[in-house]
């Protein structure tokens, strides 16, 4: 069984659905390890210091933005930890558009949306609803400290949360010579267009994925095949599932009241108000707070919420 990627909730209105991000993609590049030709033994990747040659040890690296040709600014955790978003476990649906609106240069890598337990019928109630209107949720996750653009769309029994590119990633178009739409420029006759679509009628098949395969790695394998010796394999114990959440939309909550109060807030709110109002939200989120600051607060916080904790085991005690 395959583990989740990450866990939380896919948050729409006022529905949270309990989810987990499965692998949506399997990676069949057959990788190879590099060898010393002599005793076959494994070559290793070192961290070496480029001025004195020596190995440099995990503790001592720190990362750095390169803004010129050799010149380094150096980041602390803290000011990376600033700068990322404050959601974590959560997949926040910003708004619905047709599918057939996105390019598909936007899209970048699919994963699966597997419901927790006494979650389907959440689950099934977006499903559907996609599905009939044709439309894709665009969405916010945060995995690790990177926050990602994506889009939820239906796909058969599943729903699927396909990564996305944000617009500045994309390379405009304009800025390649092509050429231009109209195509009586060219001088291209009615007999040529209605022979190239006719061509094209000829070879139209229905999509089947399964007709295409990777020739090159099945005529790999058989040599490597050839070559190898059986060797057992070690099965990887499973994770136990993650608890679902106290707010959590599962199969008993009241969808309907729900549904109705995400309609009503949206008409009391509009798109581009509620927009205007979490924008100054991010910027604050995104100033770098001072080094030592933080830490001193963190800690007071921490005390703070400790403190009754152990009251309370003190009394259990007596």
């Amino acid at each position: 069984m395959a583990r989740p990627i990450w866990s939380g909730t896919l948050s729409f209105g006022l529905l949270n659905i309990p989810v987990s991000l499965m692998a949506g993609e399997r990676r069949t590049d057959l990788s190879f390890r590099m060898l010393d030709s002599r005793n076959n033994a494994r070559v290793r990747y070192e961290r070496v210091n480029a001025d004195t040659g020596d190995e440099v040890p995990w503790k001592d690296i720190v990362k750095a933005y390169e803004y010129d040709k050799d010149s380094y600014v150096v980041l602390e955790p803290e000011d990376i930890q600033a700068a990322a978003p404050e959601s974590r476990d959560s997949i926040d649906v910003d708004t619905f558009v047709d599918a057939c609106d996105i390019s598909p240069q936007y899209f970048e890598k699919p994963y699966v949306l597997v419901p927790a337990k006494k979650a389907e019928k959440g689950y099934v109630l977006l499903r559907e609803a996609l599905t009939r209107t044709g439309k894709a949720g665009i969405a916010r996750v945060v995995i690790r400290t990177r926050e990602h653009l994506c889009a939820v769309m239906p796909r058969g029994e599943a729903l699927l949360l396909i990564m996305m590119r944000f617009p500045q990633e994309l390379v405009d178009i304009s800025e390649y010579t092509l050429p231009e739409a109209d195509a009586k420029g060219f001088r291209i006759t009615d007999k040529e267009q209605a022979f190239s679509e006719q061509l094209i009628e000829t070879m139209a098949a229905p999509w089947d994925p399964s007709q295409y395969t990777d020739d090159f790695r099945e005529r790999l394998q058989m040599v490597i095949r050839k070559r190898m010796e059986a060797n057992g394999v070690v099965e990887k114990q499973e994770d136990a599932e993650s608890p679902v959440g106290e707010n959590a939309a599962t199969n008993v909550v009241d969808f309907m009241e729900l549904l109705q109060q995400s309609i009503d807030r949206n008409r009391r709110t509009p798109a581009r108000k509620a927009a205007a109002t979490k924008a100054p939200a991010k910027k604050a989120a995104a100033e770098p707070a001072p080094k030592k600051a933080p830490r001193k607060a963190a800690t007071k916080k921490t005390a703070a919420k400790k403190a009754p904790a152990k009251k309370s085991a003190a009394r259990k005690r007596a």
